[in-house]
């Protein structure tokens, strides 16, 4: 047990010991005082409850022959001297006072003479209470000799001569009272080395104990946390929310989910990373090896070159250029989009206007490769509410992709049509097709089909169609068949005119 206790932190453990071993001795402290308190207060009840009518017994002893009152008025000493010598040679402890009917002191017979001259008075209410309970009640009243101190007495009225008053007795006097401290110190220091001794050995099983109990699912969550830190990424908290501490066992699963879901994704993307680089590498590498080619050649026979054939070499050697501008500035337009660079900035534009304007654009390139390119519904101007520049390079990826894989006397077209809230945008050609097969991975990074269809493809200009229509909150969905073209639409959120 203290083996398994001992793999949780030791700050957890050493607090939860000090909070046991503390809160134990506070149990064993108030134990001590509550045991002393009422064992203290048992035996005055009891000592009061056993003398509670040694007044009427005074009273009667005194008064059957002899009054408590001289002649002159004086108190008749030597009566109360005989018999308080009788009956403290039974009991030493006792103080008797002799009270009028307001409580004031007349007489007052002690052991010892010598200690402080007791109260000119004390109160009636308490002696008044213990007669009307006839000694049945635990009542404390004052100590004449200790001023503002209280303790359990005996006490009867008497009615003599026609002079009223009350005999008051102090049953366990100074003397008792400082033997019973004594006795009660000796009491409290066993008691208190007991209990201590007691609470330290509670306190090492119930702690044990407890500590086991109640780190029992953070020794379980301990050990997870440990055997996924070493490796074992599919280790989770079995039943969390049947844990003490679910919230705990809940977000470590969600947290273990999360980083095996990133690392996984990770992989994809370094994956995709190292194809990227490598195609891209051929892409540079082709073009490159053509301009060095050609360059080295008119270096070379620059003086047997006709003007005809320089022009070629400077043509070719343009193109190739121009293919690798395009192909850098995709590359730098993806990792923007990638990165999450660029924010769309929307605004209510006209997605007819801006086909026109594309058509025109790419009409003269169509009209090379002898194919139809035409804009369906052009009449109908359809408002959008998008980033144009966005959408615009969009439509220019699939138009030039649409051209690229179209044979000679085939057919492009853009069509443009209104959906409820929504304008859905077609770009179809009769080219080649996609086969089944490739079409869920057409959008992912420098995918590409089938390599001997192949047509100068940089790779990255449908992936960035892809992540532009994501910034737009909307899908671009592909419907082909090979040998039969194919079809890219997307929608927009048509623009509400208020």
């Amino acid at each position: 047990m203290s083996k398994a206790i001992h793999t949780l932190t030791p700050k957890l453990v050493k607090k939860l010991w000090f909070a046991f071993i503390l809160l134990i001795l506070l149990m064993g402290a108030s134990y001590i005082f509550i045991t002393i308190y009422y064992v203290d207060k048992y035996s005055h009840a009891t000592a009061q409850r056993v003398d509670a009518h040694i007044a009427d017994h005074l009273i009667k002893e005194m008064f059957q022959n002899d009054s408590p009152f001289l002649e002159d008025g004086s108190v008749n000493k030597p009566l109360f001297g005989d018999l308080m010598h009788d009956m403290m040679a039974i009991n030493q402890s006792i103080e008797v006072y002799l009270l009028d009917k307001t409580g004031e002191v007349l007489y007052s017979v002690v052991l010892d003479h010598s200690a402080n001259a007791p109260a000119n008075k004390v109160s009636l209410n308490p002696i008044k209470t213990f007669i009307a309970s006839e000694g049945k009640e635990y009542i404390l009243g004052d100590d004449p000799r200790n001023p503002g101190e209280q303790e359990i007495f005996s006490a009867a009225p008497f009615s003599i001569d026609g002079r009223e008053g009350y005999i008051y007795i102090i049953l366990e006097g100074k003397e008792l009272e400082l033997v019973s401290s004594n006795l009660l110190g000796t009491y409290f220091s066993k008691l208190g080395i007991g209990a201590i001794l007691l609470s330290m050995l509670f306190t090492v099983i119930i702690g044990l104990l407890s500590i086991w109990f109640l780190t029992k699912n953070l020794r379980l969550m301990t050990g997870t946390v440990r055997r996924f830190q070493e490796g074992d990424l599919d280790v989770r908290i079995e039943n969390p929310e049947k844990s003490d501490i679910a919230i705990f066992a809940h977000s470590f699963n969600e947290m273990a989910d999360t980083i095996v879901d990133n690392m996984d994704k990770m992989k994809s993307v370094d994956l995709l990373r190292r194809e990227l680089i490598a195609n891209v590498s051929h892409d540079l590498r082709t073009p490159l090896a053509v301009l060095k080619g050609y360059i080295e050649t008119m270096q070379i026979k620059k003086n047997s070159l006709s003007e005809d054939e320089k022009q070629e070499y400077l043509q070719i050697t343009h193109d190739n250029v121009d293919r690798l501008s395009n192909l850098i500035n995709q590359l730098f337009e993806y990792s923007k989009l990638e990165a999450e660079q660029v924010s769309p900035v929307k605004e209510p534009f006209s997605i007819t206007e801006l086909s026109h304007d594309l058509i025109a654009k790419f009409r003269v390139l169509a009209e090379q490769k002898q194919i139809t390119l035409q804009l369906d519904n052009p009449q109908e101007n359809s408002m959008v509410y998008a980033d144009v520049s966005l959408v615009e390079r969009a439509l220019q990826n699939l138009i030039e992709n649409a051209l690229k894989y179209t044979e000679p006397n085939g057919k492009v077209t853009l069509s443009i049509q209104r959906k409820n809230k929504n304008v859905e945008i077609n770009i179809t050609d009769t080219g080649t097709g996609i086969p089944l097969s490739e079409q869920p991975f057409i959008f992912d990074r420098y995918k590409q089909v089938d390599k001997s269809t192949k047509k100068q493809g940089y790779g990255l200009g449908l992936a960035i169609v892809k992540k532009i229509m994501d910034l737009h909150d909307t899908t671009i969905t592909v419907l082909s068949k090979p040998k039969e073209g194919s079809s890219f639409i997307f929608s927009l959120p048509a623009y509400q005119q208020v």
